[in-house]
């Protein structure tokens, strides 16, 4: 299969998986404080940690176009597993690309899921001084600072985690588990809660050389970023599929079509504004099921309201500031907004 094309039968799988066990789960999922292991299983029986991983490896060498499509579909069947899932990406890109030791250690039980791994680098993003430093030793680095919004503690065995060395990045997997130089604090979220995710906070952490998957220009890495933000735009596509779908037909309907197709052949100087109407989108989306449901809407018990948190929570994840820009725009300014919908209708 060409690596442009969509493999309809892994979309399938994700899309049956994601109605029947999925999201049925949600609800009991979103309350319980963190994933069950049950449902990450489900997702790992399937072979989607595998999804991203060349088939050399024992992965599916899934086209990106594939990945956009079960990682919507997971999303859509509920975010919180779907978030834990979906860190699992950068570690098994990184452990089959380094030509380091990391590779032997990890790539093939990561592209299984007999091993299962986060990230830490959304403090990348942050301005100001970096807050992950990393200094040269004789036989390694040293770590030291605070990592923010690591998902997934206690589900993974490996972070990639990266530090700041002047103008470059230090990327080393680390075992993801607390010790006197690497602890952990829970933070609490409005929504995924249930996610588990963390701040880490690094006091001259020894990482080995041979721990190391690469050093990299953070301009290099940081043009990087900015070409792969299609991916965590399956996160408010699945959301706001899934509110469309339980509030019936709708203009939503063909908006979301024609945002899907925008973001897909976005180039990387429209990424994110397409970016950022997924996000407006999934808002009025959720916004538009709560209204529809009424009063109830606020139980617990009720999806209305999962979905409304979620796309809040989609507003701020992976934000840069261009897309924090975009969103402002179309948050307060109606013309706008509107003109982004009768856009996505034409």
């Amino acid at each position: 299969m060409k690596m442009n094309q969509i493999d309809n039968e892994l979309v399938e799988r994700a899309t049956t998986l994601a109605d029947n066990q999925l999201f049925p789960k949600a609800l009991e999922v979103d309350a319980e404080g963190t994933v069950p292991t049950t449902q990450l299983d489900l997702i790992c029986e399937a072979g989607f940690h595998g999804l991203f991983a060349p088939t050399e490896f024992g992965g599916m060498g899934a086209s990106p176009q594939t990945q956009w499509a079960v990682h919507e579909a997971i999303s859509g069947g509920c975010l919180t597993t779907s978030f834990v899932w979906a860190q699992h990406a950068g570690p098994t890109r990184a452990a089959a690309e380094t030509a380091g030791p990391m590779k032997a250690r990890w790539v093939e039980a990561l592209a299984t899921g007999e091993s299962r791994g986060g990230v830490a680098f959304a403090h990348l993003n942050r301005p100001g001084l970096p807050i992950l430093r990393a200094e040269p030793t004789s036989d390694g680095w040293l770590f030291s600072g605070t990592a923010p919004f690591v998902t997934g503690w206690g589900h993974i065995d490996v972070v990639l985690t990266a530090a700041r060395y002047g103008e470059s990045i230090v990327w080393a997997m680390l075992d993801a588990k607390d010790c006197e130089t690497l602890t952990s604090r829970r933070l609490s979220l409005a929504a995924i809660d249930s996610a588990v995710t963390v701040e880490l906070s690094f006091d001259n952490h020894p990482v080995s050389e041979k721990s190391v998957t690469s050093v990299e220009a953070f301009s290099d890495w940081a043009e990087k970023y900015r070409h792969g933000l299609r991916s965590n735009g399956s996160n408010p596509l699945g959301v706001a599929s899934r509110a469309t779908s339980l509030l019936g037909p709708s203009p939503l309907d063909q908006q979301l079509d024609k945002a899907r197709k925008r973001i897909n052949s976005a180039t990387t100087e429209e990424l994110p504004e397409a970016r950022a109407v997924l996000g407006d989108l999934c808002v009025r989306a959720t916004s538009a099921l709560v209204a529809t449901v009424g009063g109830s809407a606020l139980f617990v018990e009720q999806q209305a309201q999962r979905l409304a948190r979620e796309a809040l929570f989609l507003l701020v994840q992976g934000q840069t500031p261009e897309i924090k820009q975009h969103h402002l725009k179309l948050l307060t300014d109606n013309s706008l907004s509107e003109a982004s919908s009768n856009g996505s209708q034409q």
